[in-house]
């Protein structure tokens, strides 16, 4: 026997859960991607993203993906040109990237506003990244960075 108290609240969380599609991110796995103004190629294409950029999931249609990047822009893009390869993007002017998690570690390389790295380890307030160009590995602070 379900009890309604145990009823009422599970209602509750339902209907104020988060779409499972507003949660998904993906990452460009070409090295580079047309983000179209809607779901086919005869849409113009709005910009060009590179490989590893990662953008958040908000629709589909078919085969098709709405996405928005983390300047909050939408667009669409073709599923089979993306993957779950987690990846972050720069959000501010430029980031320091640590020898360790910390701001007192050594600083060993830097990103600018919209370099994307790719993510090797999360912590809560600190990622692990590589440069995608072969560059430095190391640890940025969470809040300068949008991805997953």
């Amino acid at each position: 026997m379900i009890r309604l108290s145990s009823l009422l609240a599970w209602l509750a969380a339902a209907a104020f859960a988060v779409p499972v599609a507003a949660q998904t991110m993906v990452s460009i796995n070409r090295p580079e991607v047309n983000l179209r103004a809607g779901a086919g190629t005869q849409h113009e294409a709005l910009w060009v993203v590179r490989h590893g950029y990662p953008l958040q999931v908000t629709g589909r249609q078919g085969s098709w993906l709405k996405v928005r990047d983390f300047e909050n822009d939408e667009a669409w893009v073709y599923q089979a040109l993306t993957s779950r390869t987690p990846h972050h993007v720069v959000k501010v002017g430029t980031v320091n990237i640590r020898s360790a998690p910390s701001t007192r570690s050594r600083i060993v390389g830097q990103a600018g506003y919209g370099e994307v790295l790719r993510t090797l380890e999360k912590r809560p307030s600190w990622v692990r990244v590589r440069q995608e160009d072969g560059g430095v590995t190391g640890w940025v602070a969470r809040h300068l960075l949008w991805g997953w």
